[in-house]
């Protein structure tokens, strides 16, 4: 029985392939084995990128507060440096968007924003270096309207973490250098006082 299925096998391979049985067979092992050779590259592929996924999809770690830093501090917070957080200011207020790095950070379609003060850039939605400054000054309602969405958007999405210090201008520097000169009583005036004593005491005797 069994011999007569084996013939029977053998007559079916040659009508419907050509081969011969043992060409038959051996096309099959090789097919089998180019299988097994091809799933194990796959499956090698797929274990190597589970782990990068994985490291993907770790949590972001906790806005740290800096307080207040200058504009020259904040400007190492662009991304450039994946160990720091992704930071970007609206109005003098440092706010912590390192979750929308695909936005703000390196190659992001906002990302000459951070690690500054981008008030008057998104304002104006300028991405003109002149623009990217905090000074707000000469604005019209609609640009002030337009930074105001803007300041709302960040302050509902993203934790403050700072603000930028002003610097002192000239001017505050010289009122506060005059009225310290003003608080000193000159030399003159004491000497003049000093002398004034003396006399009233020289008329007493």
């Amino acid at each position: 029985m069994a011999l007569q299925l084996w013939e029977t096998l053998k007559e079916a391979i040659v009508a419907y392939t050509g081969l011969s049985p043992a060409t038959f067979f051996t096309l099959l092992a090789l097919l089998v084995a180019i299988y097994h050779v091809i799933s194990g590259l796959f499956g090698s592929s797929d274990n190597h990128q589970t782990p990068r996924s994985m490291e993907e999809m770790q949590p972001l770690a906790p806005p740290v507060q800096l307080g207040e830093i200058t504009e020259d501090d904040l400007k190492q917070y662009d991304g450039t440096d994946s160990k720091k957080p992704l930071l970007m200011a609206i109005k003098g207020q440092i706010y912590d968007v390192s979750q929308s790095r695909m936005f703000y950070g390196p190659g992001g379609p906002y990302a000459l924003f951070a690690g500054k003060d981008a008030s008057r850039a998104l304002a104006k939605m300028s991405f003109e270096d002149k623009d990217l400054t905090g000074d707000i000054s000469g604005l019209g309602p609609f640009e002030l309207d337009a930074l105001q969405d803007w300041e709302y958007k960040f302050m509902s999405k993203y934790v403050k973490v700072g603000t930028i210090k002003k610097a002192e201008t000239d001017g505050e520097v010289t009122g506060e250098t005059t009225k310290a000169a003003e608080d000193i009583p000159s030399e003159s005036s004491a000497v003049k006082s000093e002398e004034t004593s003396s006399t009233a005491e020289a008329k007493q005797e």
